[in-house]
């Protein structure tokens, strides 16, 4: 336990490290967002949890859109009927991605966040891809010394990091595992998730501060334990609200490019 928490604490510091990358990632966020645009969030298998973490939660706001698909992600089964092995099989399938993002009447005013710990897997790589293609902006998160030491399942060899604009690292280690047990061939403890939230969350942080700076506060998903029930209440429901706007607008003019 003493080992993984250590190895936490330097994961602290690994982001702390990145204050200039995140804050520049920050403001093109918040840009998009005073623009009545989304940030776009993808991440498939375990990067599901940091799409999650920025919104919606407590301490979260509208103006980030969760990109989830649970045929990429829905691991609980294991086996049998939407079982891991088919989302990993999925995963690097080419040309999922584009169909994903057929959905959306993207904009360049948008921008994106997509995650994958090793950067190496098709559909996060070709999702970034598409977002480039059409002029936005892509934030990648990664592990990167996982990424550097893995090979793209892509043909060309090109990686998530190829298709982005700004590179973060969660700070993970090679094979993600931080904890090596004597008498154990394999070590244990991932990390990726603890260093991809604290970065996640950095960046929430950074685009509240810009958009309260700049007469746009946002609407803060907050417990009623803070602000009592029926405050607590109409915020949710008007962030929700939001949403639903900012939603509507990436399908208002699907098809029709």
């Amino acid at each position: 336990m003493q080992q993984y928490l250590a190895k936490c604490r330097e994961m602290v510091d690994a982001v702390a490290n990145q204050q200039a990358n995140i804050e520049a990632v920050a403001s093109r966020f918040a840009d998009a967002i005073r623009a009545g645009r989304m940030v776009h969030v993808f991440g498939s298998g375990h990067s599901r949890i940091m799409v999650e973490e920025m919104w919606p939660r407590y301490g979260s706001f509208p103006g980030f859109h969760p990109m989830v698909e649970l045929s990429l992600s829905f691991h609980h089964p294991v086996v049998g009927s939407n079982g891991q092995r088919q989302a990993m099989f999925l995963e690097n399938v080419s040309g999922f991605a584009e169909r994903i993002l057929r959905n959306y009447d993207l904009s360049s005013q948008d921008a994106a966040l997509v995650v994958s710990s090793s950067g190496c897997n098709i559909v996060p790589i070709e999702i970034a891809e598409g977002f480039q293609s059409r002029g936005i902006y892509v934030a990648a998160l990664v592990s990167d010394a996982h990424s550097r030491a893995s090979e793209s399942k892509r043909d060309d060899g090109r990686k998530l990091t190829d298709f982005a604009d700004v590179v973060l690292d969660t700070g993970a280690p090679v094979g993600d595992s931080m904890v090596q047990i004597e008498g154990l061939e394999t070590p244990v403890g991932p990390g990726s998730t603890v260093g991809g939230c604290m970065v996640v969350n950095a960046i929430k942080v950074e685009v509240c501060n810009r958009l309260v700076e700049s007469g746009h506060p946002p609407k803060v998903l907050t417990a009623g334990a803070v602000l009592g029930k029926e405050r607590a209440a109409e915020i949710f429901e008007a962030a929700y609200d939001e949403h639903g706007r900012r939603y509507a607008k990436l399908l208002q003019s699907l098809g029709s490019q």
